[in-house]
């Protein structure tokens, strides 16, 4: 298994604010499943990173009365301070205005071209700028973006289209032989019949503003943002020693960007003879009454904010534990407060402490873990390599409150048994190797106290019979 490969992407971020609750979201994801592959013994590479070109970050620049790029250095701190304080363990924060991507982005530009996929044209046609995304008459809503909600600026420029036309059937071909490209299955069919209906070459240039990648053969345009972006999961493996982990084998992304992931970003590759990334996940919105979090519609919670709740551990809890992941889920304070106390408090802080305290006055006796038999080990491996996390979480609390009842059943403060006390120790073992994807701060505190390291294969190695100190408290409740 040391040789299987995992490479993970987040998208890249506009970096025109700093991180909200939107970004982390995706951010932790990654760093949960990275963390997992990697106890599982995979060489594993976790990309992230911001997307510091486009019309979005011009404006924004401007109206903080700064260059570009100066605006996007002095958020880009923001960015890696907010991972660091979520414990989000990375393996290279790329940007768009890094040179090594530039260089990348330009010689695969010249190659489409010399084949012949580019051609230089009049657009004509809806723009947004909070989307960086070409939209048709129908696709508004009152003549708003139907994401954004807000009016809709016409654009009539010269610019350089992509021949996305001519990869129509290539596309389906691709979806048919790879039904997991994807994913989830309920957005897979939306995909396809948008496809199916007829697809629209693709402007792939501007010349109304110049913050961005100039084309390599025309150097008046600078290459449209989203071209741009999305090779940034293929720059960051050119480096030496990197180019194993191509192709991705995830890509996680939030459901309003999944037709540039999985229509775009194919068809780009096709044409460049460029392997294809095995995966496309595309998870649904943190939401505020219903609707989309988002700093441009007001509705927007940032990290420190997130974290000042309750804490670090909790708020990563909270947003894998409430919603399907895959699915969009309503924010609520409440809700976080109220799982931080009744779960990670009650339930495991409580295990955690109780069992802790008992074998630190009364030595463990080392026996088979029956107990251990109860957790649905191999049903947990597969939702999390289905990307069914909250799945995941549920069947690990499920073994807690087992765990619980069994300390309530066995009595171990009145019997003092040593064997009961070693299966519940061994127990915990488990439960926080398996929680430490998830939070990982509060499992490295159990490993602490009881002895033992966070790999996956010592889930079932017996607990070494260290002398076992109380644990500190794991949760203080609000």
């Amino acid at each position: 298994m040391v040789n299987k490969k995992f490479y993970i992407t987040t998208p890249i971020y506009y970096p025109n604010d700093i991180p909200h609750v939107g970004h982390a979201y995706t951010t932790i994801a990654a760093d949960i499943l990275s963390r997992w592959f990697r106890i599982r013994g995979y060489d594993v590479f976790f990309l992230t990173g911001t997307d510091d070109h486009g019309k979005k970050i011009a404006l924004a620049a401007e109206k903080a009365g700064k260059s570009p790029k100066k605006f996007t250095d002095s958020l880009i701190p923001k960015f890696k301070e907010a991972w660091k304080k979520l414990n989000i363990k990375y393996d290279r924060f790329i940007r768009t205005t890094d040179k090594d991507h530039e260089k990348i982005v330009q010689e695969i530009l010249q190659k489409t071209y010399d084949k012949g996929d580019i051609y230089k044209g009049e657009y004509e046609g809806y723009y947004c700028i909070g989307c960086e995304a070409y939209y048709t008459e129908k696709d508004l809503e009152n003549g708003c973006c139907p994401i954004h909600k807000t009016k809709i600026e016409k654009l009539k420029e010269e610019t350089y289209f992509f021949k996305l036309s001519k990869y129509q059937k290539a596309l389906l071909d691709f979806y048919k032989k790879n039904p997991d490209f994807i994913s989830p299955k309920n957005r897979r069919q939306e995909i396809i019949n948008r496809v199916k209906e007829g697809l629209n070459d693709l402007s792939i240039s501007r010349t109304s503003f110049n913050w961005g990648i100039p084309l390599p053969f025309d150097k008046k345009h600078i290459c449209y943002v989203w071209q741009d972006a999305l090779y940034n999961y293929y720059s960051a493996t050119r480096q030496k020693g990197k180019e194993k982990y191509w192709p991705t084998n995830i890509h996680l992304i939030g459901k309003d960007i999944l037709w540039f992931h999985s229509v775009y970003w194919p068809a780009f590759l096709i044409s460049a003879g460029i392997s294809l990334p095995n995966c496309v996940f595309a998870h649904g919105w943190w939401t505020f009454d219903k609707e989309k979090i988002s700093k441009s519609r007001g509705k927007v919670i940032n990290v420190d904010e997130l974290v000042a709740i309750a804490g670090v551990d909790s708020a990563r809890y909270f947003l894998f534990r409430e919603g399907v992941f895959g699915e969009d889920s309503d924010f609520s304070e409440k809700i976080l407060i109220e799982r931080h106390n009744n779960e990670l408090a009650n339930k495991l802080g409580n295990l955690v402490s109780r069992v802790t305290n008992l074998a630190e006055k009364n030595q463990i006796q080392k026996t088979t873990n029956n107990l251990l038999k109860k957790l649905k080990l191999k049903q947990i491996e597969k939702l999390i390599k289905n990307y069914e996390l909250d799945k995941a979480l549920n069947l690990i609390f499920e073994f807690i409150d087992i765990c619980n009842e069994y300390v309530q059943n066995k009595k171990p403060w009145e019997t003092k048994d040593k064997k009961v006390l070693y299966e519940l120790v061994d127990s915990i073992k488990a439960i926080a190797i398996l929680l430490w994807p998830f939070i990982p701060e509060t499992s490295e505190k159990i490993a602490k106290q009881i002895g033992f390291k966070i790999k996956f294969d010592e889930i079932k190695k017996p607990i070494p019979a260290n002398k076992i100190k109380k644990s500190e408290i794991l949760f203080k409740k609000i």
